[in-house]
C-alpha cells in the first residue's frame, strides 16, 4: 500500500528516511562549522566561511550519507547572515535530494512551541528541514504543536531521550524502572502508533540516543526496537563511539539507528574528495 502524500507531494519522513538508508546506508553527517574547524579548512569565521564550508560538505557526501545534520547554533552565532547561510544549505540539500535534520533542540510551550514548529517544519518556511531535534523536558505533550505540524507536512522529529553527556543522567535516568528516559521512549512509541508505517519501523517520531550511552539502554529497560521510528545516534568517531560498540549498545534496535559523525569526517577537509573518502570509510564500518 503506497504511503499517503503530504503537502509538497512528499511521503512521511519515516518512510523517506527508511528508503534513503536502504539505498545508501545508515550514515548521517553532521555539519558543525566550529571556529577551529573553519580555521583548519582555511576559511573565515563568518557567514561566507559558513557558506563555503556547508557547500563543500554537501557536495562531498551527496550519494554517500542518508542525511545531513546542521548544528543550528553554529549558524545562529553569526546572526541573520548565519541564518541565511543555513537557509541556503537547506535549500541546496533539498535540490540535491538529501534529507536534512536541523539540530535545533527546540522545546517550549503553547504559542512559542507552535512558532518553533512553523519555523522548522512548516510548509513554505525557509528554515524548514526534513526533521528537527526537540527537547521534551517541559513535558512530552508540550511538543504537540511540532508533532502535529510534522505529521501534516510529512516531516519528522527526533526527541531527546538518552544523551551521553554526563549531566544528562541527572534528569534522564531519574526514576529507575519508570525513568524520564523510559517515559519519553514510551510517549514516542505511542505517537508513532497513531500513523501508518510504525509497524515497519518507519514512524516519523524518532529519538536522540547517544552512541556512547553504554549499558544505560538495558539498565533503564528502554525498548528502542519496538519504538517504531528511527534513532539518531550522535557520537560516532571523534566522541569515542565505534561501529562495533554501537552494535552492542543498541542490540536489537541497531537496524533503526542513524549514526551521526561530524568532526571525524570533516577534519579530512577542505578537499572535497578527502571528505567523501572519509565518509565512505565511516559508512563501510557501519555496514560491516
Amino acid at each position: 500500500m503506497p504511503e499517503p502524500q503530504q503537502p509538497g507531494g512528499r511521503a512521511p519522513f519515516g518512510a523517506r528516511l527508511a528508503a534513503a538508508v536502504g539505498r545508501l546506508g545508515p550514515l548521517c553527517v553532521g555539519i558543525d562549522p566550529h571556529p577551529a574547524l573553519l580555521a583548519s579548512w582555511g576559511l573565515s569565521d563568518d557567514a561566507e566561511g559558513l557558506r563555503r564550508f556547508s557547500a563543500t560538505v554537501l557536495a562531498a557526501v551527496a550519494g554517500v550519507a542518508a542525511a545531513l545534520k546542521p548544528q543550528v547554533a553554529l549558524y545562529e552565532r553569526h546572526g541573520s547572515a548565519g541564518i541565511a547561510a543555513l537557509e541556503d544549505l537547506l535549500a541546496d540539500a533539498r535540490e540535491a535530494g538529501l534529507l536534512t535534520i536541523a539540530d535545533a533542540k527546540r522545546g517550549d510551550i503553547g504559542s512559542t512551541m507552535a512558532a518553533y514548529a512553523q519555523a522548522w517544519l512548516g510548509e513554505g518556511s525557509p528554515l524548514a528541514a526534513d526533521a528537527v531535534t526537540l527537547s521534551p523536558y517541559l513535558g512530552f505533550e508540550s511538543l504537540r504543536p511540532a508533532l502535529d505540524v510534522a505529521a501534516e507536512t510529512g516531516r519528522g522529529v527526533f526527541v531527546l531521550a538518552l544523551t551521553s553527556n554526563p549531566e544528562g543522567a541527572s534528569v534522564q535516568h531519574v526514576g529507575g524502572d519508570a525513568s524520564v528516559a523510559r517515559r519519553v521512549v514510551e510517549a514516542a512509541t505511542a505517537e508513532n502508533r497513531r500513523y501508518s508505517g510504525a509497524d515497519r519501523g518507519e514512524g516519523s517520531v524518532g529519538l536522540v540516543v547517544g552512541a556512547t550511552v553504554g549499558d544505560a539502554i538495558a539498565r533503564l529497560g528502554l525498548d528502542l526496537a519496538a519504538m517504531g521510528g528511527p534513532i539518531l545516534a550522535p557520537g560516532l568517531g571523534a566522541q569515542g563511539a565505534t561501529a562495533a560498540a554501537m552494535r552492542e549498545t543498541f542490540a536489537a534496535a541497531y537496524p533503526r539507528v542513524l549514526a551521526t559523525s561530524s568532526r571525524d569526517i570533516l577534519r579530512a577537509g577542505p578537499d572535497e574528495r578527502e571528505v567523501r573518502a572519509s565518509a565512505e570509510r565511516t559508512l563501510e564500518g557501519l555496514r560491516g
